[in-house]
């Protein structure tokens, strides 16, 4: 729960570096509240239409997104400078496909060991304070 509460707790830090597992505790957190949101639209029987069609989310699922797109974002850009790249590099996901799985690859890749452009290693800091 540490994790989670860490990327909760910068939830507009854009500077600095984080874990992969910061990173990925907190994507399975907003998967598995994103999916309790859409279950809550679809048994409460509000989900919108969408072009004469009901889609599977509605108001709940929204406000959820709305209030986890900043935390995201800001954890998604940390990730990004723990392996020394640019945050501008989240961008990448309006690429089709192709952005999507090239971004999970970068999200997957250890950090860069030691201190880089961005602050100093966070695997490091967390070895030194379990080490107390």
């Amino acid at each position: 729960m540490s994790w989670l509460t860490l990327a909760l707790k910068k939830y507009a830090q854009f500077h600095g570096r984080s874990r992969r597992r910061e990173f990925w505790m907190f994507a399975l957190f907003c998967i598995i509240v994103y999916t309790v949101a859409m279950i809550l639209d679809n048994a409460l029987g509000i989900t919108y239409e969408l072009l004469g069609q009901d889609v599977s989310y509605g108001p709940i699922y929204s406000i959820v997104g709305l209030a986890l797109l900043v935390p995201s974002l800001a954890v998604g850009v940390r990730r990004l400078h723990d392996i020394d790249k640019s945050g501008w590099y989240i961008l990448v996901n309006l690429i089709p496909i192709i952005g999507n799985i090239w971004f999970i690859v970068m999200m997957i890749t250890e950090g860069t060991k030691g201190d880089n452009q961005y602050g100093p290693d966070p695997k490091a800091e967390y070895n030194d304070i379990s080490t107390l």
